[in-house]
């Protein structure tokens, strides 16, 4: 695959991922005003918010092998960590002044930074190591967890017992290990020369091109969707306040 050339089949992922996500951020917000209640916190609501995070750390994973497979291009790679890092301390700070007791201290896009970095340290490993690596990473958190992690300052790790009230918390350990995951994944694939990951453009329907759109937008639309959304639902919910 070309330097630059899209996935197809990655965009795609990344846009159902994205779409599940705003999916998932309506129904909290319905909750949040109180214009629903009893599915925000529900466990299998929960386990589909934790699934579309593990769906981009993945995916993480398997694009920063697929843009650096023959060499590192070091501009686009700084470009893009210096994109996310800012956007990720924004995300912080805005979400400490919306809800200062539960603010985001280390959300997914913090997560997907601390996995750029490391993940880039194992490029050049071999897909056995790198899904070593990343099976480390998700099983440790469940053997070790200390108070002693459980500030801000530290419970990013992983390790805290009782981690601090946040609105969105993606820790380090286990979530890069499955971005390592991700990177094995994508190097199994391209070891073999006939199976090679590539971008075919074919004939797409509306749907799918709707999606693809999405993934290659994944970012815009995670920054905006929620102010949209908050802008939409919290006068709505006073229009049904004052309606009853």
């Amino acid at each position: 695959m070309a330097h630059g050339q899209r996935v197809v089949a990655i965009d795609v992922a990344r846009g159902l991922a994205i779409a599940g996500v705003v999916l998932f951020h309506i129904v909290w917000d319905l909750e949040f005003t109180g214009i629903i209640s009893g599915v925000a916190g529900h466990p299998v609501w929960l386990a589909f918010g934790r699934s579309l995070a593990g769906t981009f750390m993945f995916l993480v994973g398997v694009s920063l092998v697929l843009a650096h497979r023959e060499t590192v291009h070091v501009r686009a790679f700084n470009r893009r960590l210096f994109t996310i890092t800012a956007y990720a301390l924004v995300i912080t700070l805005v979400s400490w002044f919306a809800f200062p007791e539960s603010f985001i201290f280390f959300g997914i896009l913090h997560a997907i930074t601390a996995a750029t970095l490391v993940g880039a340290l194992f490029l050049r490993a071999g897909a056995l190591a790198n899904f070593t690596v990343g099976a480390i990473m998700l099983i440790l958190p469940f053997l070790f967890d200390f108070s002693t992690f459980d500030t801000r300052w530290l419970a990013w790790t992983g390790f805290a017992e009782r981690p601090p009230p946040s609105n969105d918390f993606v820790p380090i350990f286990p979530w890069v290990g499955v971005t390592f995951l991700g990177m094995a994944s994508a190097k199994l694939f391209l070891s073999n020369r006939d199976r090679a990951i590539q971008s075919r453009p074919g004939t797409r329907t509306w749907p799918v091109r709707t999606i693809v759109w999405m993934g290659n937008r994944s970012l815009l639309i995670y920054l905006v969707h929620q102010p949209i959304l908050l802008s939409i639902i919290i006068p709505l919910s006073w229009f049904l306040v004052a309606e009853n």
